[in-house]
């Protein structure tokens, strides 16, 4: 007897399954390896955001740092120039005490408005039997230059002879010695300075003026525009 007697076709429901079965297996075997290739083909991507990612971080890290950095450096430049600005008044005080220091040692010349004072003896009185009454010495000449020095004047000639800080006066009869110059009468004081303050220092009551005149002493005070005063080097030259 042949196998073939005993066999049974399979029934239309086993076939049913078995094809269902069959196409299952199918996707879902089409859906695991979709899924893998998908994962191998999006990871380096990923990746690459990832380090795209710590990239902006770290650039926003300097960033931050680079920022903080200028803040400072700019902070040190604010105090920079206040330190330049107080060192320029500084500066400019010392340069206003070095001029006014080579003004006294009469280094440089002087320009500028100021005043004429003339110094004369008086006419001659033969009644008086000392002329010494009625000269210039140079105790008048030394209350003139005095009250100009505390009055602001800049500098100060007699007969155009500048004087120095150092400078030395003296009476012999009618003539003065300044520096080792001799000059006669009159006598012209000239000074650099504001003329309004230096003549109402020297005609304030009591001053000055009214000691010169009851000495009998000519004295006329005029103001000038300008006075120019030269150097010590060019007296001497």
């Amino acid at each position: 007897m042949s196998r073939s007697k005993y066999m049974k076709p399979p029934s239309r429901k086993s076939m049913i399954i078995l094809i269902v079965c069959i196409i299952t297996g199918f996707i879902i075997g089409y859906s695991y390896n979709l899924t893998k290739d998908n994962r191998q083909l999006s990871s380096p991507y990923v990746e690459k955001d990832e380090s795209y990612r710590e990239e902006l971080i770290k650039q926003q890290e300097r960033n931050k740092e680079l920022s903080e950095e200028l803040n400072e450096l700019n902070q040190r430049i604010r105090d920079y120039e206040k330190s330049f600005a107080s060192n320029q008044d500084e500066y400019d005080v010392l340069l206003q005490e070095a001029e006014k220091l080579r003004l006294m040692l009469g280094d440089i010349p002087a320009v500028g408005q100021g005043i004429r004072i003339t110094l004369n003896d008086s006419e001659y009185n033969p009644n008086n039997s000392n002329p010494n009454e009625y000269i210039v010495h140079e105790s008048h000449i030394f209350k003139v230059i005095n009250e100009l020095k505390i009055s602001g004047a800049e500098a100060i000639t007699i007969n155009g002879q500048r004087l120095k800080a150092n400078s030395y006066i003296n009476c012999t009869g009618p003539v003065i010695t300044i520096d080792g110059k001799q000059y006669p009468a009159p006598f012209v004081i000239e000074a650099v300075g504001n003329p309004e303050v230096l003549i109402s220092s020297l005609q304030i009551v009591g001053g000055v003026f009214d000691q010169l005149i009851n000495d009998q002493i000519v004295v006329t005070i005029e103001r000038s525009a300008q006075v120019s005063i030269p150097s010590v080097n060019e007296n001497q030259s």
